[in-house]
């Protein structure tokens, strides 16, 4: 792991003053790899030549505001496969501001004008942030590069590299023997994307198949690495989620799922599209009588039924 002071750090703002008293200050707390752009749009050029592990940007700018900016990076980061830290400069006030800056995709965030160790600190604490992610993707990479090999006794799918329907059947019922014995906790949800076919009538298979490499490279960067997303048919998923304590298991893993889906658009050759998912879901807890792979698998596709009857983009457990 690299010292925290070797991150490379792009400085965004459109004021000249700005950028210098913000290089200026990290520079002498031991910061070497600073770059500035005066735009978002220079600094997305630059991210292009040469990827940042954190961004340092001010909320409020011409053309595009750090918002925005932050939605570029975050998508950058979907393509890249990495991770990108990201702070934002702000004079807003208020809950709302900073509920819908988290929600977009910052890290931190700092008042104009920054106190310096308040700004280092900030820095570094994006840092560590920046690596554990980088550090998960890794790791999940290699677990990418073990479910290819498998593609050799048929239990992946072909369109979007993660397991089938035979792979989850077949490890469903593992984790399953494993939480009876040991007294452990097995999560099984089912996602379905909403509308799927009218993304198809309206834009073709070609789009609809982007939309479906994407939603998995989506669902995968919010599940642990160790978790198995697998396509169970169509626009249907299964995701298995293991739990070594039977109280380990918290709700929000499955609505952090939801709320990413449809953070954003997802970029197609159409432009960016809209997707939503309904999820249900079902938790064994290890002990009692063990339920069979049939019996989870039903019981999480009801829930989803009753997701899907409520509206769609919901979550039943």
């Amino acid at each position: 792991m690299i010292s925290y002071k070797d991150s490379s750090i792009l400085i965004v703002d459109d004021l000249q003053f700005s950028r210098a008293v913000v290089k200026s200050t990290l520079s002498k707390a031991g910061f070497s790899k600073l770059r500035m752009a005066e735009s978002a749009r220079q600094a997305l050029e630059m991210l292009s030549e040469e990827e940042a592990d954190i961004v340092i940007a001010d909320w409020v700018m011409p053309e595009m505001d750090g918002l925005e900016l932050t939605d570029h990076i975050r998508n950058q980061d979907e393509e890249n496969n990495s991770y990108t830290g990201i702070i934002l400069f702000t004079a807003q006030e208020g809950m709302q501001h900073m509920e819908e800056a988290f929600n977009r995709g910052v890290d931190d965030y700092l008042t104009k004008p920054p106190n310096p160790r308040e700004m280092i600190a900030r820095i570094i604490s994006v840092a560590r942030i920046n690596q554990l992610q980088n550090m998960l993707l890794e790791s999940s990479n290699e677990l990418s590069q073990m479910v290819k090999h498998l593609e050799e006794v048929a239990l992946t799918d072909p369109l979007t590299g993660v397991g089938n329907r035979r792979l989850l059947l077949k490890e469903l019922e593992a984790h399953l023997i494993t939480a009876s014995s040991r007294k452990s906790g097995v999560c099984y949800a089912m996602l379905d994307i909403d509308h799927f076919k009218q993304i198809n009538d309206t834009y073709g298979h070609d789009v609809g198949d982007e939309i479906l490499i994407g939603f998995t490279r989506r669902l995968r960067r919010c599940v642990r690495p160790t978790d198995l997303v697998a396509r169970v048919g169509g626009e249907e998923f299964g995701v298995i989620m293991h739990y070594t304590q039977q109280d380990h298991f918290k709700l929000s893993s499955l609505e952090r799922i939801v709320s990413s889906i449809n953070s954003r658009p997802f970029k197609t050759n159409a432009g960016g599209i809209d997707v939503t998912v309904s999820v249900g879901a079902c938790y064994y807890r290890g002990g009692g009588e063990r339920p069979s792979v049939k019996e989870i698998m039903k019981c999480a596709d009801d829930k989803l039924y009753l997701a899907k009857d409520a509206g769609r983009n919901q979550l039943v457990y």
